[in-house]
């Protein structure tokens, strides 16, 4: 009886220890959790931007927004100078401060359709007119604002005041960092960037030329956004106008399109269409 019972107990211990461990096996495949790549879908607003027409230009804006909201993007990106224009001389007399009317509008939009944006505007801030850029998030906050560095005096007079500083801002997508057009060519700009350890780098362009330098004009935006993702080893988005410059030494040159957008190191993702309106989906893989 006494050796029965002994292989009762045993027999019971045994059943105990396995279904302990058993127990210790499924709770640890719960808790198991592989890391997910950080990506993000981006929307290039190539969008036509008419010197002047700010009601028209926010209509625009407006239009692209929800195109790429419906496509899934996150995050959409506009070009330079978005609601006067590039070089106009009119904005000393126009433009808002920021925040401000035109910052408040954008705002608006972008906790509207619940998306992030970066787009280009020009600020005014007492008597000095500032080529501008902000990041705002899905919940209308600036979160980052840049003001020009690279501003090519020589095309406006009086010129855009010039910009000091650049800054990287931390998100939910990772480090976000902004520079304007001609800054992309300040290898100084670039360095600051890199040692700011940007995940990704948005650039509003105003990249023109004359009418008959297009479409090979083009093959030159490629090559500087291809440059500034090796160099700032990130990530880059260049999201160029649709149009033409109307004022200055500059008048009718043609901005050409063809934004870009560069995996590192220089990857080339995806480009827009030649001179014509665009919105351009991709995504990008932040932790490759």
């Amino acid at each position: 009886m006494k050796i029965y019972l002994r292989i009762i107990l045993l027999h019971l211990l045994i059943a105990t220890c396995l279904a302990g461990y058993s127990a210790i096996s499924k709770s640890e495949s719960i808790i198991i959790d592989t890391p997910q790549n950080r990506t993000v879908k981006i929307a290039m607003a190539q969008i036509f931007c008419f010197d002047g027409d700010r009601a028209g230009n926010f209509v625009r804006i407006e239009n692209a927004i929800i195109d790429a909201k419906k496509q899934g993007a996150e995050i959409v990106t506009f070009p330079e100078s978005c609601i006067l224009g590039w070089e106009n001389p009119a904005a000393y007399q126009r433009a808002f401060p920021v925040p401000g009317e035109d910052s408040k509008k954008l705002c608006d939009l972008a906790r509207k359709y619940q998306i992030y944006m970066c787009i280009g505007l020009d600020e005014k801030d007492g008597d000095k007119l500032y080529d501008a850029a902000l990041l705002i998030d899905n919940e209308g906050n600036i979160l980052l604002k840049h003001r020009k560095i690279n501003v090519l005096p020589e095309l406006m007079t009086p010129p855009y005041s010039t910009g000091n500083k650049v800054s990287v801002v931390k998100t939910k997508f990772g480090n976000i960092g902004i520079l304007i057009c001609a800054d992309a060519f300040q290898k100084n700009l670039l360095d600051s960037i890199k040692m700011k350890q940007a995940d990704l780098m948005l650039i509003p362009f105003g990249w023109a030329a004359k009418e008959e330098d297009w479409p090979v004009h083009g093959g030159e935006l490629t090559r500087l956004v291809q440059n500034v993702s090796r160099e700032v080893n990130c990530p880059v988005v260049g999201t160029d106008l649709i149009g033409q410059i109307t004022n200055g030494p500059w008048t009718g040159f043609v901005y050409g399109g063809q934004s870009i957008a560069c995996n590192k190191p220089g990857i080339i993702i995806k480009t827009g269409k030649d001179r014509e309106r665009d919105i351009i989906i991709i995504t990008i893989d932040l932790d490759k």
